[in-house]
């Protein structure tokens, strides 16, 4: 069965056709070509030809042309489309006429980093002359780290190593900041909130750097397409871009589906199960060998996804092997083979968090199914574009969840293919992320009075430092006088640098099958969790919190668990209020309280425990709506919990339409009486330290906010109250929905 009669039986079998709100199809695009530029050195020219390229498209050819006239720039086109050669043919084309110049190539993770050098290593083999491109990451050997300093012309690398690795130690670089000629930096809207708040000003350090030693770099930045593609790239570099966004490459018809699953239980609003449903329409996909990426939002999913595929592949005698997991926490060896299988065909499907949306060359995949709403319209197209060749037609499907925002997706699809992406945004200026870099800048290269580091004035910052015992001011110049190595301190990311190692202890050698995040692991490798790992199942029998340790023995049971994490919010400054609504910096605390041991099959709850786990505090910022108790005297406390979770729900979810963000940078939680307002309270707040803005747009949008979380109360369907709009009506109480709305409209009324 071919691609086009599963379109078939998707559109017409009554299994499947009732569930899909829309079909989209975006039409094939041909190559527009250009010319080899004349200025290009001939044996770049003949190196290409080798390799099969006798042509470029019309954007290789334009981002050429540009960084030879000396602008920055920022190519902006969609995925597999030869944004690689935007920077390896200038890159590689002035090191041909001058062998003292030296690249830096930044990549938002390791795994991408190493791909791209087998890209750049083909076309210098075929150039046939020795030109020294190195990765240098937390995995390259230290004698190959004193090589690469001495003989790199490009160095590979990512934000982090750049951070921790290369600036403090700039003397040891001497000949890569001397002759520093460009600067790639690709996967640019990846850089966007935390990451790339920090990021901006690991740029900033750079330049420091850079000017120090007497060069100026240009910048090669890519970019999948995001809303502002220009002001984001000025804003993380500090240059002025020249941005090119007109695509010559080809591409094949795509068809994009809507698929909302059925509804099982009508007086609560509940759906078919998301996971289970996508598993149902694979099964037209794998029976056609139609290789097919399928994108779950958690670990969780993707791990479920992977075991459910299994079982479904084994009824069409696929080999083991077959169908594989993808997702942070593998280790290296485990991802090249899982990359290497999907290159060549060996592996069939894939289950996949967002971990394979960045551009790994995983080969050209025929359908993606999408499982959940990514979360932003931006994460959406790029999952959806994991999967067309260039000539050919490809399928992508969006599988809705019972989620309000998933539910509103596929009942408006037209928010989908008219809305533009969103913008990326970041705020390098936050006091804590500046105050961070400013240490590590100082610890580099002395920082002198007057000079420009950022938008936000210093001296008081500096002067903080100062008293805190990090800088001395002398001689016109801040000095770093701390023990402490600054950079190592200060995480790109937001979590903490620390990952728990997990360990299968059921031979006679325990050996490590992964790692995770500090942060996530109270909810994931908790005592007495399962935790899946590559459709295997694993019963954690205890995590060491101290040593960052779990032990894990291989299971085989019907049930998985999920975490309850309990989320307070501390009020310790107002920066602005309103009668009924204000923002300002607030400590979150997260305690993991229970799990849920929840039935493969059905998800239906079969058991729980306790996590004996200590908390954890953010510092971030948040904006909070109050609810006068008395204009809603009718409401006893549990009912008004009720309400309140209901409100909560929706204005999480058009929160994160207004802001055009993904809906995991907010938390959100509630207070029947606040011990900072005093009232019934909801709070909305950010999931990184210190914040990035958002809230503060919150407190702007307060009334639009809630105008808009009433009109989505009312406009569904359900009777009273489902997970599209309130939330589980079971968790609620009775008559939630009813009571949302009198809270949205009557009670809280912000000026």
């Amino acid at each position: 069965m071919n691609l086009e009669q599963i379109l078939g039986a998707f559109r017409t079998r009554p299994r499947f056709a009732p569930q899909f709100t829309a079909w989209h199809t975006i039409p094939a695009r041909p190559a527009q070509w250009a010319a080899f530029p004349p200025e290009m050195d001939p044996r770049l020219a003949r190196a290409l030809e080798r390799r099969g390229i006798r042509r470029l498209y019309t954007h290789q050819a334009q981002a050429y042309e540009a960084v030879r006239r000396g602008a920055d720039i920022a190519v902006v086109t969609p995925t597999a489309s030869g944004k690689t050669l935007c920077y390896n043919l200038p890159v590689l084309d002035a090191i041909l006429r001058d062998g003292g110049s030296r690249a830096l190539y930044l990549f938002p993770t390791k795994a991408l980093g190493a791909d791209q050098v087998l890209e750049l290593q083909g076309l210098i083999d075929a150039l046939g002359v020795e030109i020294a491109a190195f990765t240098y990451d937390g995995d390259t050997r230290g004698d190959a780290r004193r090589t690469i300093r001495a003989a790199g012309h490009i160095v590979v690398t990512n934000p982090d190593m750049l951070h921790t690795a290369i600036l403090p130690h700039h003397t040891k670089w001497l000949r890569l900041f001397e002759n520093l000629r460009y600067v790639v930096l690709d996967e640019l809207h990846h850089y966007r909130g935390v990451f790339g708040s920090h990021v901006a000003n690991v740029l900033r350090r750079l330049a420091r750097i850079c000017r120090f030693y007497g060069t100026r770099p240009q910048f090669i930045c890519c970019s999948a397409t995001i809303g502002n593609p220009r002001e984001h790239a000025e804003r993380l570099t500090g240059r002025t871009i020249t941005v090119i966004d007109r695509s010559g490459a080809p591409s094949g018809e795509r068809v994009v589906a809507l698929y909302n699953p059925p509804v099982v239980n009508p007086q609560l609003g509940i759906r078919r199960d998301a996971v289970r449903e996508a598993v149902e329409l694979s099964a037209e996909l794998l029976a056609g060998r139609i290789q097919t990426i399928f994108f779950a939002r958690t670990r969780l999913a993707a791990e479920l996804l992977t075991t459910y595929l299994g079982e479904r592949a084994r009824r069409y005698h696929l080999p083991p092997g077959a169908i594989c997991g993808y997702r942070a926490g593998y280790l290296p060896s485990e991802r090249r083979r899982i990359e290497a299988g999907l290159r060549s065909g060996a592996v069939r499907a894939v289950a996949a968090t967002n971990a394979l949306e960045l551009g790994i060359d995983i080969g050209e995949m025929q359908a993606a199914v999408l499982v959940g709403y990514p979360g932003t319209i931006a994460s959406t197209w790029q999952q959806a574009g994991r999967a067309g060749r260039r000539a050919g037609r490809s399928l992508a499907i969006l599988v809705a969840t019972s989620a309000a925002l998933d539910q509103f997706i596929v009942t408006h699809p037209e928010y989908l293919f008219a809305r533009p992406v969103e913008e990326a945004r970041i705020n390098p200026d936050n006091l804590l992320i500046l105050a961070s870099h400013l240490r590590c800048a100082a610890f580099e290269l002395p920082l002198r009075d007057g000079e420009t580091f950022g938008a936000v004035p210093q001296p008081e910052i500096l002067a903080y430092l100062e008293e805190a015992g990090v800088l001395h001011h002398e001689d016109d110049a801040w000095h770093y006088i701390a023990d402490a190595y600054p950079a190592e301190e200060v995480s790109l990311r937001s979590a903490s640098q620390e990952n728990v190692v997990i360990i299968d202890t059921s031979s006679a050698r325990p050996r490590v099958v992964g790692e995770i995040d500090l942060a996530s692991a109270p909810a994931f490798v908790h005592d007495d969790a399962i935790y899946l790992h590559l459709g295997q199942q694993y019963h954690v029998e205890r995590l060491d919190w101290e040593q960052r340790k779990a032990y894990v023995r291989p299971v085989d049971v019907d049930y998985y668990t999920d975490a309850q994490i309990a989320v307070d919010v501390r009020v310790l400054a107002e920066f602005g209020r309103s009668p009924a609504a204000a923002h300002g910096e607030v400590a979150v605390t997260f305690r993991p309280t229970i799990f849920k041991k929840l039935r493969l099959a059905t998800h239906e709850n079969v058991g729980w425990g306790t996590i004996h786990l200590p908390e954890t505090t953010l510092h971030t910022t948040a904006a909070w709506w109050m609810f006068p108790r008395d204009r809603a005297p009718a409401l006893d406390n549990d009912a008004l919990q009720g309400a309140l979770l209901g409100v909560s729900h929706a204005l999480h979810n058009v929160a994160s339409l207004y802001l055009m963000s993904d809906p995991r940078d907010l938390g959100s939680t509630v207070e029947v009486r606040s011990p900072h307002t005093g009232q019934p309270t909801v709070t909305l707040f950010e999931q990184v330290p210190g914040g990035v803005g958002q809230a503060e747009r919150l407190f702007a949008l307060r009334g639009d906010l809630l105008e808009a979380a009433a009109r989505l109360v009312e406009a569904c369907g359900c009777a009273e109250g489902c997970p599209s709009c309130v939330g589980p009506v079971l968790a609620l109480g009775p008559d939630a929905k009813r009571r949302a709305i009198h809270l949205l409209r009557d009670v809280c009324v912000p000026a």
